[in-house]
This record gives C-alpha cells, sequence and structure tokens, in this order.
C-alpha cells in the first residue's frame, strides 16, 4: 500500500492565515496548523483500503479558494497495483448532477433561462403533464395541478421518475422507453434493466414527456431524472450541445482538463476499475482496463456521465468556495452562486428519503440545520453511487472531496466514514 501527498501536509500559522484571507468574511475562522495533517483522513482511508474494501481511495481538500492537499492510498484495482493519485480517473456518477445545475444557473445569468420558467418553453410535450393516481397498480393518471419549472429539475422536484428508485407500472415504461441515463457497465448488472437508452438527448426528453409524473410539482422530492432532462434545456436555450456547452462555460475556463463524458484513448491507463459490494465481498463491474466509458454514450448524462479526476473536480469545488471565481477569474456573478448554493426548494415541499430535514439548491444537498459531522449551514455538494462525494463548506472554510468506486445500492461506509473524518481533522 502506497501513500501519496502531493503537496507538504504541514503549513506554519502565518501560511495557514494568508490561505483564510482568501475566504468570504463570514468563512473565515481561526483553524490551528495541525489541522493540516488530516490524520483521521488518512487513518479512514487507510482502513478501507487494508481490509479490501477497495483497492484504494484518494482525497482532495482544501481551505477557501487555496490549493488542496491531496491524499491517496492503494491502487487502481486489485489486479492492477498502479497507485492512485490525484490525477486518477474516477467515475463521478451523480457528482455529476452539481456541474449540470451549475450550468443552468449560468443561463438563468444570462437571461436564457428563469428560475421558475415552464420547461414546456422548450419542449413543448410537457405542456400537458399528467399524474399517477395509483403508482402502485397502473399508469392512469389525472391532469398536473402545476408545470414542470427549472427550479422543479434543479431540485428533484419535478415528480420524475429514476429507474434506480421508481417502482411499478412506471418503472416498465421508463425501461421499455429507455429513460436510463446512465451506463455502469459493458455487462448486465444484478437487478438493473438491461435495455439501450434513448439514442440522444433530444429523444430521451421527448420520451420522457409522454409518461406520467409520480407527484404534481413542487409537492415533494423524489431522486430523478431531472439533471439529465434539464441538460436538454441547457442546449435548447444555450443554442450548443450540452456537452459543448460544459466544456465551454465551466471546464476550459476552470482548467479542468481530466473530466469528459467519454474518456480519450489515450488516457485509459488512468481509469480505476468499478466494483459492486457482495457479501461475499466487492467484484468488478466495470473494469479499467475495458470500460463500458471508453464508449461513446448515447448522450451526455447530465445526471450521471462524468469522470474526472480528485484534481479536476476539486477545480469546481474551488470555484464554488470562490463564489463564482477562482484564480482570478470568474465564471459567474457572485450572487448567482451564492443563490446556486442556497435552499431552492419551496417551504411547503416535502422533502423526503435521504434529504430529510435538509434543503437542496442546484443539483446538489444544502445543510440548513445544525449538522452532528459538523459541517456548516450552507454547505453545498452531492455524492456519486459509487462510493465518492465532495462538497463546499463556506460557513466553516472548506471544501472536500473523498473518491473510491464500489457500488453498494444503498448506505456508503466510505463516504460516511470520510465526511466525519474530514471534519474530525478541523480543530477551530
Amino acid at each position: 500500500m502506497t501513500i501519496n501527498l502531493d503537496r507538504r501536509h504541514f503549513l506554519g500559522a502565518s501560511t495557514l492565515a494568508a490561505g483564510l484571507a482568501g475566504l468570504p468574511a463570514y468563512a473565515r475562522m481561526p483553524l490551528a496548523p495541525k489541522a493540516r495533517l488530516w490524520n483521521p483522513v488518512l487513518a479512514s482511508m487507510h482502513g478501507f483500503v487494508d481490509k479490501k474494501y477497495v483497492p484504494g481511495a484518494v482525497a482532495a481538500i482544501g481551505y477557501g479558494t487555496q490549493a488542496p492537499d491531496f491524499l491517496s492510498a492503494g491502487a487502481l484495482a486489485f489486479d492492477n497495483p498502479a497507485a492512485v493519485s490525484a490525477d486518477t480517473l474516477f467515475r463521478c456518477y451523480s457528482m455529476t448532477k452539481p456541474v449540470t445545475g451549475i450550468a443552468a444557473m449560468m443561463l438563468i445569468e444570462d437571461g436564457r433561462l428563469k428560475l421558475d420558467q415552464n420547461i414546456a418553453d422548450f419542449i413543448p410535450g410537457f405542456a400537458n403533464l399528467k399524474v399517477l393516481t395509483d403508482p402502485d397498480k397502473s399508469l392512469e393518471s389525472r391532469p398536473a395541478r402545476a408545470p414542470i419549472t427549472v427550479r422543479n429539475l434543479l431540485t428533484h422536484t419535478a415528480g420524475l421518475g429514476y429507474t434506480i428508485v421508481t417502482k411499478g407500472p412506471l418503472l416498465d415504461a421508463y425501461v421499455k422507453l429507455g429513460i436510463t441515463p446512465a451506463a455502469a457497465s459493458r455487462k448486465p448488472l444484478p437487478g438493473q434493466p438491461n435495455v439501450p437508452t434513448a439514442p440522444s438527448l433530444a429523444e430521451f426528453a421527448d420520451r420522457l414527456a409522454t409518461l406520467p409524473l409520480i407527484a404534481d410539482p413542487g409537492v415533494k422530492w423524489s431522486y430523478s431524472v431531472s439533471l439529465d432532462l434539464l441538460g436538454r434545456i441547457i442546449e435548447l436555450a444555450s443554442g450548443k450541445p450540452f456537452d459543448q456547452f460544459l466544456h465551454e462555460r465551466i471546464f476550459a475556463p476552470l482548467g479542468m482538463t481530466s473530466t469528459w463524458f467519454q474518456v480519450p484513448e489515450s488516457q485509459m491507463k488512468r481509469l480505476t476499475t468499478n466494483y459492486f459490494q457482495a457479501p461475499f465481498g466487492a467484484f468488478p463491474i466495470d473494469p479499467g482496463n475495458d470500460s463500458v466509458y471508453f464508449d461513446k454514450p448515447a448522450f451526455p448524462f447530465g445526471g450521471a456521465g462524468l469522470v474526472s479526476s480528485p484534481r479536476d473536480y476539486d477545480r469546481f469545488l474551488a470555484m464554488l468556495m470562490g463564489e463564482g471565481a477562482l484564480d482570478g477569474r470568474r465564471i459567474m456573478k457572485r450572487e448567482t452562486a451564492q443563490l446556486a448554493m442556497s435552499n431552492l426548494v419551496h417551504p411547503d415541499t416535502k422533502m423526503e428519503s435521504f434529504v430529510k430535514g435538509q434543503g437542496f439548491g442546484a443539483g446538489g444537498r444544502v445543510t440548513i440545520a445544525a449538522s452532528p459531522s459538523g459541517e456548516g449551514i450552507g454547505t453545498f455538494g452531492w455524492g456519486g453511487a459509487a462510493s465518492t462525494i465532495a462538497w463546499a463548506d463556506r460557513t466553516r472554510g472548506i471544501r472536500a472531496s473523498g473518491w473510491s468506486q464500489i457500488m453498494t445500492m444503498g448506505e456508503q461506509p466510505f463516504t460516511i466514514d470520510f465526511g466525519k473524518a474530514v471534519y474530525a481533522s478541523m480543530v477551530s
């Protein structure tokens, strides 16, 4: 097992103070130099690697917009001893969602979208929405009481479904129409539909528009394909392909040179193997040397399609900490970034499932109450299905991302421990 820190992990008090000076005023707080050691994080990562839960793990942690510390342990795969690092490629899965959300907020800033705009303005098929009357038994429906808005798509309050959580006849309809915006493996996965997704983002959106909703828009939080649909709205509003918009407005300006929907052939050796947790241990579902991410996807999946490196994704988080700016370059207005990371959900909306008691912003969870883990109110971020997690905590002045590659279809021990370890490392 190897451990690498890409920069010196102990800084003097004066250096740390200079780093904190770049934070917004409300995020400045004294931190002891030993907070830079991140010993609890290293111990957590070592634990998961030593017990062979995962072959490797990487962390990126930084204060404000200052240069991060990168910590790594282990290898790319159980059968590939190459060490993981800040430049290793990981499947982001749902950590794609905040990127898509921020892209939409840019178009709101540009005046090409409005937060509470009816999406039927862009896709007429959503003009006559229907809502299921008995989701467990049939597709019978009634007229919806409200339209789907951009806000609803950003916050999973549109009433849309998701093949990973939806059940009953609506799930069957999603599978039949290829409303499956993700590609996890070239092989069939246990319990997952083995059908091709819609052949294009436009076709995906048009097919989705023919299906009824789980609930009226705005009534409840329901994890969904809304960020994938938002990708189509983004390209219609911008006049550019969704992936091109992301590259031009986010990836290139931030210097994110290792973030793609399709991994280039020249970069294949950097990709991890993705595993699935089973009672007998982890088994590979997407080998790093023969990954589905080497294939061109049906379309750029705005909810789960990106591959990135810890170094690259940290650039995105650092921009959030800078409230729209990084390294002297502003990609969105401060007030737009602040709005994106605020709770955009209406007070009457039911926050259910794993976001109960929390808020939701532009594609990511927002902490709205004191957290036992120590994260500050207003923390914004999200995780991915393969046990990855990332957030920006402007109250505590810290950003962090943790990376492993194992799908659990339930609680993720790695990400839970990682969050606790980050805050346990901080000394106030």
